[in-house]
C-alpha cells in the first residue's frame, strides 16, 4: 500500500518524508519536485518566512539514475531558518492553534515545542511526496490542479469555469483565481488585513482530470473514495471544511435537480452532462472530473494578538506573536493538490497493482478494454 510519513520541525534542520510502496520503473524529475515546492511558497499575503526559505529537495534513497526501483523513497528539504535552539519559550497559547491542546496532551510547558511540529511548515513534505504522485499519474493522463474561489468575503465571478482554462490561469495568476477584477479586490482585502494586524481565510478548489471510473469502494466505510478525500483535505492545517462537487448547494435542492443523469454514445460510452456529484458516486469514482473544495479559516497567528492566558502564572496575557502569513489560501490549494494526487495514486495502485510500472500499465490497459466491452 502506498503511504508516506514525515518528520521535522518548523525551525529544525529540515523536513523529511518517506514514501513507501511506490512502484519501480517510474522516471522522476527532481526539477518538477522543486517546481511544486516553489509553487507552495508563492501567493499574495505570504509571510517573511517564504523570503528566507528557498525550498529544494535532496533525494536520500529510492532512486537510481532518476528512476524508482521499488525501495522506500526518502526526501529531505533543508530549513535555512534553522533557529530552534535560539528561539524564545512560548507561554501564552494562540487561540485557534494547537498550542494549548498540544501542551495539555503531551504535558509540555514550553509551547514552542508544540508549535514546531504543528506548524504548516510540515506541508512542504506533502508537496514533495505529492509531486512524485503527480509524476506517476501523468503516465496515465491524470492531471491535478487548483485555483482560488474566494479570499475573505471576495469571491470569483463564477465557480463554474472552463476546465480547459484553469491550468493556464493557475500559472498566470498570483492568487490562481479566475477573474482579474476579483484578484485585485482580494489583494486589496489582504492589504487591509495586513495593516490592521489581522488574517484572512478563503476557499480553494482542486480538480483532477481523467480519473478513471472504479477507484474506491462502497464495500467498507474506510474504502470509500470520498471519505479518503475528505480526510486528506481536512488534515491540512487550518482547513475546517471540505466539499465534493456541489455538496453544499445540493443539500437544499430536490433530488431531481441534483443527480447527474446518465447518457450513452457508442463511440465514447457512458457519460454525464452535469457533474454535481464531483466525480464520486457511492464511494467510487465515476469517470467525471474530481472536484473538491477546501475551506480555510483565517490563520491563527495575528500581529495584533487575541486574549490568552500565561500557562505558568495563569494570568491574562496577549497570545504569543510569531512570523506568519496574512493569507495562505493559494498555497493551501497547492498542498491540497498533493494530497488529492496521493489519494488518487493510492487508490489507483490498490486497483491495478503496485510492483512495477509496466505491470500496472498492462493491468490498466486490460481494464479499459473491459470497460469498452461493458
Amino acid at each position: 500500500m502506498l503511504r508516506f510519513l514525515s518528520g521535522g520541525e518548523s525551525h529544525g534542520k529540515g523536513v523529511t518524508v518517506i514514501l513507501d510502496g511506490y512502484p519501480a520503473g517510474v522516471s522522476i524529475s527532481i526539477a518538477k519536485i522543486n517546481k511544486e515546492l516553489s509553487r507552495r511558497q508563492v501567493g499574495y499575503g505570504r509571510g517573511v518566512r517564504m523570503q528566507i526559505e528557498s525550498d529544494s529537495v535532496e533525494i536520500l534513497s529510492g532512486l537510481k539514475d532518476n528512476r524508482t526501483f521499488g525501495s522506500p523513497i526518502t526526501l529531505f528539504i533543508k530549513n535555512r531558518d534553522y533557529t530552534i535552539d535560539r528561539l524564545d519559550t512560548i507561554l501564552a497559547p494562540r487561540p485557534g492553534h494547537a498550542d494549548i491542546a498540544g501542551g495539555l496532551k503531551y504535558n509540555i510547558k514550553d509551547l514552542r515545542l508544540i508549535l514546531e511540529r504543528a506548524s504548516a511548515r510540515e506541508t512542504v513534505a506533502r508537496v514533495a511526496a505529492g509531486s512524485l504522485c503527480k509524476q506517476f499519474l501523468l503516465d496515465f493522463g491524470i492531471s491535478v490542479f487548483s485555483h482560488v474561489l474566494s479570499i475573505g468575503s471576495v469571491r470569483v465571478n463564477s465557480s463554474k469555469v472552463s476546465l480547459e482554462k484553469i491550468p493556464y490561469l493557475a500559472e498566470k495568476s498570483e492568487l490562481r483565481c479566475v477573474s482579474v477584477s476579483a484578484e485585485k479586490k482580494m489583494k486589496a482585502l489582504i492589504n487591509e488585513a495586513q495593516k490592521s494586524g489581522d488574517s484572512l481565510g478563503g476557499v480553494f478548489e482542486v480538480i483532477a482530470l481523467e480519473v478513471p471510473v472504479g477507484l474506491g469502494s462502497y464495500a467498507q466505510w474506510d474504502m470509500r473514495f470520498d471519505a479518503l478525500v475528505g480526510a486528506a483535505i481536512l488534515s491540512i492545517p487550518a482547513i475546517k471544511a471540505v466539499e465534493i462537487g456541489d455538496g453544499v448547494e445540493n443539500s437544499s435542492k430536490p433530488g431531481s435537480k441534483v443527480q447527474d443523469e446518465i447518457y450513452y454514445k457508442k463511440i465514447s460510452g457512458f457519460y454525464r452532462k452535469t457533474n454535481r456529484c464531483g466525480g464520486v458516486e457511492g464511494g467510487i469514482t465515476n469517470g467525471e472530473p474530481l472536484v473538491v473544495k477546501g475551506y480555510m479559516k483565517p490563520i491563527a497567528t495575528l500581529r495584533r494578538p487575541l486574549a490568552s492566558v500565561n500557562i505558568i502564572s495563569k494570568k491574562v496575557s496577549k497570545a504569543s506573536k510569531e512570523r506568519a502569513d496574512i493569507c495562505a489560501v493559494p498555497a493551501a490549494g497547492v498542498v491540497a493538490e498533493s494530497m488529492i494526487a496521493y489519494i488518487i495514486m493510492r487508490s489507483f495502485l490498490d486497483k491495478f497493482g503496485s510492483d512495477n510500472l509496466n505491470d500496472i500499465k498492462n493491468n490498466y490497459k486490460n481494464y479499459i478494454k473491459r470497460l469498452e466491452r461493458y
